[in-house]
């Protein structure tokens, strides 16, 4: 997509977020399906060149706006500014790289805040050719039927996660990105996303921003509220769940801390 092309992007907030998700999503399917790379440097290659895509249409469309990604150091200018948008051009780039492998847990997230709130977010699945966003927040499907599932990184799972497992007899299921997880809670294939031990802002802020709009809980593991534009930009632990479940979670996470 050309910036000379970008007038149709210039709706409201929600509908940009979902745009350009979805735009920089169609550009890493077709780098993947090319073949020419795989492993490390097809994640790379889709990192560099879904960050050029994102930065370049939101700063033509939102000139004046602050960026923060994952893909370049933080600008300090950001900390001063009420509207920052939280990138993250490839969420998941272990599992966009395992092109053979057809995996599909990976995402594009895309999320303006607005006093440190997500307000206007997408997560886009493109190897599934969905985009999840607050301009049409999905309505939550019923619970998966059977035990409680609980996801959690296929790579370092943490050892919270293990024990509130034990102590509410749940499943734990291993996904790739933390925005394919999220969604994943949205489209009924489990009950909640727990994570503790190193994230940063933009691996939570569009999954977040959209999973609260659809009507689920998403908040630190203390409970606490989720709050971005930050000076320092880690986030450690997340928990994202069905509402009729986090009191539960929380009550768990808090007995085992």
């Amino acid at each position: 997509m050309n910036v000379a092309n970008t007038t149709a992007l210039r709706h409201d907030d929600h509908q940009l977020a979902a745009d350009v998700a979805t735009a920089a999503g169609s550009v890493l399917n077709a780098i993947r399906a090319s073949a020419v790379l795989a492993g490390k440097p097809l994640g790379m290659v889709g990192d560099a060149t879904a960050n050029e895509l994102i930065t370049r249409l939101l700063a033509h469309a939102r000139p004046d706006d602050g960026f923060l990604t994952e893909e370049a150091a933080p600008d300090p200018k950001r900390l001063g500014l009420d509207r920052v948008w939280v990138i993250d051009p490839l969420d998941g780039t272990r599992e966009y790289g395992e092109h053979a492998e057809g995996r599909d847990d990976w995402a594009v997230h895309v999320a303006l805040t607005v006093g440190g709130r997500p307000v206007a977010c997408a997560v886009a699945l493109p190897a599934l050719g969905v985009t999840f966003g607050t301009a049409a927040p999905p309505v939550l499907p019923q619970a998966p039927a059977g035990r409680l599932k609980i996801l959690v990184s296929r790579t370092r799972a943490p050892e919270l996660a293990l024990k509130v497992a034990q102590r509410l007899n749940a499943e734990l299921v291993p996904m790739g990105s933390a925005g394919a997880k999220a969604m994943a809670i949205l489209r009924g294939e489990a009950h909640a996303y727990l994570h503790a031990g190193g994230q940063y802002e933009w691996d939570s802020c569009a999954p977040v921003g959209v999973a609260l709009a659809a009507g689920l809980h998403a908040s630190r593991i203390d409970g606490s509220a989720c709050a971005y534009n930050c000076a320092d930009v880690s986030m450690p632990d997340l928990l994202v769940c069905r509402p009729e479940i986090a009191e539960p979670l929380l009550a768990a996470i808090a007995a085992l801390r």
